[in-house]
């Protein structure tokens, strides 16, 4: 079984009653070494928004509305197109176009990687942002979802330059009617700027976040217009289960028909499927390389031992 120990997360959803909710241990990921974070800003911070859904999606607009109204300084770098469900996918061609169509606004004709990469690089160039947040986006991004997820993959991206990165999803274990997913974007935003303000409360003259750690958020819709409120908050981990089932059809003309449906187990206790399926805001840490703990080490070593080529 993977050692265990919990997180600073925990405390930080715990220490006021504003985000109080439900925290039980969760794995701590081993993260490979970085250049150490610099300190948080005292004030507003500088903000890269991307998504996976595109530039202009409406969860991105609102956020980036949510975002600047609560002060920080925002700047859109995200895909010219929907790439959902492109994961962490990066730097598939050797050029790419590049939209600056509105200020604070850049598309990238790529995915929400290579949305980052770019702004990383160009936008901010030499003076990397504060924080990095993707989405919020339709749907939820848990369990095996969040594994493929461009939403996530975008702020891995950004960990894996040691930016600190949030992302941000809205809807339940089965995504709700696009409207009412809109309605809940609301809900999902405010309480981002409570998690960005608990950050920067809690950082004083360190990091937003524990270095190589980011935070994958998923507000559930709560209510028939979407607008109610979430029950609690959870400090979780990702189910491990995969969510998604593929059916394949053959045609007979050699093309397969594929469909997926939505194939729910039972939630694992403590995790981000159980957290929103009661209407909690599931809140996991994540780490932005494949590392697991050093009991899962011991059990490799231990499986080739002798071994030779």
């Amino acid at each position: 079984m993977r050692r265990k120990r919990v997180l600073p997360l925990a405390a930080l959803l715990l220490c006021t009653p504003a985000l109080a909710g439900t925290a039980p241990a969760v794995a701590a990921p081993q993260t490979a070494p970085q250049t150490a974070p610099r300190p948080a800003p005292a004030g507003p911070l500088r903000i890269l928004l991307t998504n996976d859904d595109g530039y202009n999606a409406p969860g991105i607009r609102k956020a980036f509305e949510r975002l600047t109204a609560a002060g920080h300084d925002v700047t859109i770098v995200a895909p010219l197109t929907n790439q959902s469900g492109t994961g962490t996918k990066m730097m598939s061609a050797p050029t790419i176009a590049v939209k600056h169509p509105e200020p604070k606004v850049w598309a990238v004709d790529g995915t929400p990687g290579d949305s980052v990469a770019f702004g990383l690089a160009e936008v901010f160039a030499g003076d990397a942002p504060d924080l990095v947040v993707s989405g919020t986006n339709f749907g939820p991004n848990v369990a095996g979802l969040a594994t493929h997820s461009g939403t996530v993959g975008g702020a891995v991206a950004a960990l894996e330059h040691g930016v600190p990165a949030i992302a941000l999803s809205t809807g339940g274990v089965t995504a709700p009617d696009p409207v009412t997913t809109v309605n809940a974007m609301g809900p999902t935003l405010d309480f981002a700027v409570k998690l960005i303000d608990r950050l920067r409360a809690r950082a004083r003259s360190g990091p937003l976040l524990p270095q190589g750690i980011g935070l994958n958020v998923n507000h559930p819709v709560v209510g028939a217009d979407g607008k109610g409120t979430a029950a609690g908050v959870a400090a979780t981990f990702q189910d491990p289960q995969t969510l998604l089932e593929p059916d394949f059809t053959d045609s007979g003309d050699g093309t397969w028909k594929v469909t997926v449906k939505v194939d729910l187990r039972p939630a694992a206790r403590g995790g981000d499927v159980e957290a929103v399926t009661a209407h909690r805001i599931a809140v996991s840490p994540m780490s932005p390389d494949w590392n697991t703990g050093p009991v899962d080490h011991a059990v490799t070593a231990a499986l080739i031992a002798g071994l030779r080529p």
